[in-house]
């Protein structure tokens, strides 16, 4: 009996960079439409897009309750941000839509292709904080 194997590639499949603990944030705020009108959608298609301009974190304020090292970078302790646009895929987002929520995520020091004036926070984790929804 013979047996084929397929050839994989040395590099394999790239991988993201690791965490940096230091540039990850802890917030509490409200998830809301990117869109100027506070409105937004996202087709089915669009779900597992990663996307970095259809959602923001408004009334942003830092939590302290972090593991040793974390948020201690320059860009990190600079970003007092009340408002951050928020990258992540999609559908980790939408079912947060209009809800308070507590994010932590790393900052992301890159200036803004679209010269949006909010700091980008690239999400890692997010969950609903009580049932009121936001204003």
């Amino acid at each position: 009996m013979r047996v084929r194997c397929a050839r994989i590639d040395a590099l394999g499949t790239p991988q993201p960079k690791p965490p940096n603990l230091a540039d990850r944030v802890t917030l509490t705020g409200c998830v809301r439409w990117a869109a100027p009108d506070g409105r937004g959608s996202v087709s089915t298609q669009e779900l597992n897009t990663l996307s970095s301009s259809t959602f923001l974190l408004a009334n942003a304020t830092r939590v302290a309750r972090v593991p040793p090292g974390t948020g201690t970078s320059d860009v990190a302790k600079k970003s007092a941000s009340q408002t951050y646009r928020l990258s992540a895929v999609n559908s980790a987002l939408v079912p947060f839509a209009g809800a308070r929520v507590e994010i932590s995520g790393e900052i992301d020091d890159r200036p803004p292709r679209d010269g949006a004036a909010a700091p980008m926070l690239n999400v890692g984790f997010v969950q609903r904080v009580g049932q009121t929804p936001c204003p």
